[in-house]
């Protein structure tokens, strides 16, 4: 205890830091391809030179080739500390990358110039997932400054392409480092909390994103019987797989919510003109499957309600499937690494942790699905993806708190 007293002391005193790293990633916008973006190089070489000023650490490079970025490869760095030391590790994962901001007049400031307000950081991605990302780096770094040795090693991933994916990232990784964790490993993914720090997620529901594409016959609106209108036929289709719920009804409280959800989202645009009445739109479905379910079955229960649109409206619909990701079977509610998450959470928030399921997709399912137990936990108010995105200061420095505990109290 006297060491984990001089640990947290310690990152008391390194908040001012932690702010200065948050403000130079958040500059950077490590934006997918995908999403207009340059990817996440530049913020990993930002993040290299932090490594380079801290000791005996061990930084290996598994780069994913991707011609569209420069340098054509997208940056995934594993940390190890101390160098040399054998055996199973305590594990933290995060991302690099973030999300576009969005509708830019729904920002206060500039979204990739950090600013400060009432003990909040605001800025694209100073919460998704860079909160996290910091506070591992100080914790490792509190450990150092403090001449601590860990029980084990003490590894971390910074990872590349979790918004869309994780191709780029977790998933090439575990392609060519196939031995990389160990069943005796403890894997934290600090990308879920809540505003009280009291939940650990131990279960994830699947994932299946559908692209949609609906043809008719563009023609002039003032005679709509010479075409036949995709605006009105996909918007039929979305109002029809309101019925998927009653379809797949099964609930589990474990989760919130306690259902799977089917969730309409991205629209690409049509016709650029009021007076046309377009023959193409496309659109995206976000599936969020309780486990119990196959996700060929939802696929199927989509394209039989697709198939009447058909009919009906004269319309063909593609149903292009981008992620089919089948929930994993959960962590144990036993596992060793839940159990050191309790216990630092306990004595850093003071709080008795719920288990709990979510319906987002992390980077713990990924490694469920290979048979490793993980814990995914963090304190954070949830404005990921939101405007004037924020971190409470105070909860960066717990959270790093609470990585560090988990570092010198490994089992």
């Amino acid at each position: 205890m006297v060491d984990l007293d001089r640990v947290r002391k310690r990152i008391e005193g390194l908040r001012e830091e932690m702010i200065a790293l948050q403000a130079d990633l958040t500059a950077i916008p490590a934006l997918a391809p995908e999403n207009g973006g340059k990817g996440e190089g530049e913020k990993a070489e930002r993040l290299r030179a932090f490594l380079n000023g801290l000791k005996d650490l061990e930084v290996m490079d598994v780069h994913a080739p991707d011609s569209r970025v420069p340098g054509g490869y997208r940056p995934n760095l594993i940390v190890r500390w101390p160098v040399g030391m054998t055996g199973a590790s305590t594990w933290v994962l995060t991302h690099m990358d973030v999300v576009p901001p969005g509708e830019r007049s729904l920002w206060v400031k500039d979204p990739f110039r950090l600013w400060l307000e009432e003990g909040k950081i605001h800025g694209r991605g100073v919460e998704d997932n860079q909160q996290a990302m910091v506070a591992s780096l100080f914790a490792l770094k509190a450990l150092q400054e403090e001449r601590l040795h860990p029980p084990r090693a003490v590894s971390l991933a910074l990872l590349a392409d979790e918004e869309t994916g994780s191709r780029y990232g977790l998933r090439h990784v575990l392609e060519q480092r196939p031995n990389l964790f160990r069943p005796s490993d403890l894997i934290l993914v600090p990308d879920f909390g809540d505003p009280r720090g009291d939940q650990i997620e131990i279960a994830e529901k699947g994932i299946f994103w559908l692209r949609i594409r609906v043809r008719g016959r563009q023609c002039h609106a003032s005679r709509p019987q010479d075409g036949i209108n995709t605006l009105r036929a996909a918007s039929h289709l979305v109002v029809r797989l309101d019925s998927l719920p009653a379809r797949f009804s099964r609930r589990d409280d474990l989760f919130d919510p306690p259902v799977s959800t089917f969730e309409p989202t991205k629209k690409e645009a049509n016709v650029p003109n009021i007076n046309t009445i377009p023959g193409e739109d496309v659109l995206y479905l976000d599936c969020r499957i309780l486990p119990g379910y196959e996700l060929p079955e939802v696929e199927q229960a989509i394209r039989e309600i697709a198939s009447q649109i058909e009919s009906e409206l004269g319309v063909t619909i593609q149903l292009d499937p981008l992620q089919e990701d089948a929930a994993a079977t959960p962590t144990s509610p036993d596992a060793p690494v839940v159990c050191l998450a309790r216990q630092a959470i306990r004595e850093i928030y003071g709080r008795d942790p719920k288990l709990v399921g979510i319906g987002g997709g992390t980077l713990a399912a990924i490694l469920r699905r290979e048979g490793h137990q993980v814990a995914a936990f963090s304190r954070i108010d949830r404005t990921a993806h939101q405007p004037n995105e924020y971190c409470r200061i105070e909860n960066m420095v717990g959270d790093c708190q609470v990585l560090a505990y988990c570092f010198l109290r490994s089992p």
